[in-house]
C-alpha cells in the first residue's frame, strides 16, 4: 500500500467512526506501527484535516475537510478509467466527451505514479450493438429528466402500433442493445418503459411535471420491487 493509499484509508476509517478511536485500533486496522500512524495523522492535520485527539485518548475527524482529488487508490483509478471508457462507448457523444474531460481533470492533479496507472489501465470495453439513437434525442431526454420536464412522444410499440404518450421521464437506462426511458405515463396512468429507438418523434414541453424526480424514482422502485439504493437503479 502506497502512502497516498494509506492516508486515504486512514481518512475513511475516521469517517466511519463518530466517536474517538484509539491509535492502537487504527494502526492495527491499517497494518502499520503506532509511530507510522502518528506520522500519518500529523501529515493529514498539516493538510487541513480536523483530526482531534492525542495518543492514549483516541482520534476523531470533525466535519469540514475533504481530501484533494489526487487521493485515489489504484483500483479506484481503474474503476474511473473503465467507467469513462464505458460511457464513451455506450452513451451519447455529450456524455462521452464529459467523461473524457473529467478524466483529463483528474489526471492533471494525480501524482506521476497514479497518472501512469490511469494512462495504462488494462481494463477494456468490448464492442457493442449500438441502438442508433441520435445524440440530439438522447440529449433532449437527459435534459428533460434533469429539469423534470414533460415529454410528448409519438411511440411505436413492439407490435408496430403508434400512439401519442405524455410522460414524466425520471430515469434513462443504458443496455447493450437499447436505451430505455423510465417514466410515469399520463396516458396510461402508470409507470412505463419506452425504448428510445422506438420513439418516432419527441417534443420537450415547457411544463414541469408536478412531482419531484426522486419521488417518482422511489415510487417506480416500489412498483418494480427494486430495493432502495440497488445498483444500477
Amino acid at each position: 500500500m502506497s502512502r497516498a493509499e494509506r492516508l486515504l484509508s486512514l481518512m475513511q476509517q475516521l469517517r466511519l467512526n463518530h466517536y474517538p478511536v484509539s491509535g492502537a485500533v487504527l494502526a492495527e486496522t491499517l497494518g502499520v506501527s503506532l509511530r507510522t500512524l502518528y506520522r500519518d495523522i500529523a501529515s493529514l492535520q498539516a493538510q487541513g484535516a480536523k483530526i482531534e485527539g492525542e495518543a492514549g485518548l483516541g482520534y476523531v475527524l470533525r466535519p469540514g475537510f475533504t481530501l484533494p482529488p489526487l487521493m485515489f487508490t489504484v483500483e479506484e483509478i481503474e474503476a474511473l478509467a473503465l467507467g469513462a471508457k464505458w460511457v464513451a462507448n455506450r452513451a451519447d457523444s455529450g456524455l462521452g466527451d464529459a467523461a473524457n474531460h473529467a478524466l483529463s481533470k483528474i489526471a492533471a492533479v494525480l501524482p506521476a505514479e497514479l497518472r501512469f496507472e490511469l494512462d495504462s489501465a488494462a481494463l477494456l470495453i468490448g464492442p457493442s450493438m449500438h441502438p442508433g439513437d441520435s445524440d440530439e434525442t438522447l440529449h433532449l431526454i437527459r435534459a428533460a429528466i434533469r429539469h423534470e420536464m414533460k415529454l410528448d412522444l409519438l411511440y411505436m410499440d413492439a407490435k408496430q402500433q403508434a400512439s401519442h404518450r405524455l410522460i414524466w421521464p425520471c430515469a434513462l437506462a443504458f443496455f447493450d442493445q437499447a436505451r430505455v426511458i423510465v417514466a410515469w405515463c399520463e396516458t396510461r396512468q402508470a409507470f412505463r418503459h419506452f425504448r428510445v429507438d422506438r420513439i418516432q418523434s419527441v417534443i420537450s414541453l415547457d411544463e414541469r411535471y408536478p412531482k419531484r424526480r426522486q419521488t417518482l424514482l422511489k415510487a417506480w422502485r416500489e412498483a418494480e420491487g427494486i430495493p432502495a439504493g440497488g445498483r444500477g437503479a
